[in-house]
């Protein structure tokens, strides 16, 4: 089994941890184009072909299907992709949790990177799903890219600034970036009012794994007992993991199976 994920750089990681972790057998192709970050700001037709090129880099290794770990890419490019890769390789987007959080009730933030809050995309999702509850949409300037750069003191300034514009009652954060699933706790301790009960956080690696191995007729098999492989591309080419992924419990799980790159 071979299960390739995009995304425009490390936001990747955790659908691929989530996948490693419901399938330890399985054979990851993590391709990625951080030359080209960030996607956020750019056109949508630009979005499109960028997420193409890193889908038909991993398309070349044969995988089983195809998750898009990227929030701006599946709203973008997901028509396109799945136009060139289904029937034959499943293609599966990833949708900020909006209805889970909104189903235990608010209020509920939604953190997100300035391109998508307050875009079309993610207001109907609000629209479809808030079922009563109080919703507020949280820009995060700068916080996937520090992420990305595993730049401590920059993710810990781009989370305080979120949590300042961040309503005080709080029952839950949607992370609707891949990128913030890696820093997530950071996130919580963040948020968490004193005394009040822990916020829940409400990421979509989790569903998009499961998914995955729906749409192929896959198990869940928490002991298999093989060691998948990994394979990373970095803008068409393989390397090696890079340094910045390690930082992140997400990357060092993924690790064993990477090989080196010169």
């Amino acid at each position: 089994m071979k299960i390739a994920l995009i995304d425009s750089g490390t936001g990747l990681l955790a659908a691929a941890a989530a996948v490693r972790r419901l399938r330890p057998d399985a054979d990851l192709i993590l391709s990625s184009a951080p030359d080209s970050m960030p996607w956020g700001p750019r056109t949508a037709a630009e979005i499109s072909e960028l997420a193409l090129g890193c889908a038909r880099a991993a398309a070349e290794h044969g995988p089983d299907a195809l998750i898009v770990a990227c929030n701006t890419a599946s709203v973008h490019a997901l028509p396109a992709l799945r136009a060139e890769l289904e029937p034959d390789v499943p293609v599966i987007g990833t949708v900020p949790a909006v209805k889970p959080a909104a189903a235990g009730g608010g209020p509920v933030a939604v953190w997100a990177t300035p391109a998508t809050t307050g875009s079309p995309y993610q207001r109907d999702l609000i629209a479809q799903f808030a079922n009563g509850a109080d919703i507020t949409e949280v820009a995060c300037p700068g916080l996937a890219d520090a992420v990305e750069r595993a730049d401590e003191a920059a993710i810990d300034a781009a989370i305080a600034d979120a949590a300042g514009r961040t309503p005080a009652e709080l029952r839950a954060v949607v992370l609707g970036c891949t990128h913030y699933e890696l820093v997530a706790e950071r996130i919580r301790t963040a948020v968490q009012p004193a005394g009040a009960p822990p916020v829940a956080l409400h990421g979509s690696a989790g569903a998009v794994a499961a998914q995955a191995l729906r749409r192929i007729g896959a198990e869940p098999d928490l002991e298999a007992a093989a060691a998948g492989s990994v394979l990373v591309l970095l803008n068409g080419r393989a390397a090696a993991l890079p340094v910045a992924a390690e930082t992140y419990a997400e990357g060092r799980l993924l690790r064993a199976g990477a090989p080196a790159h010169g």
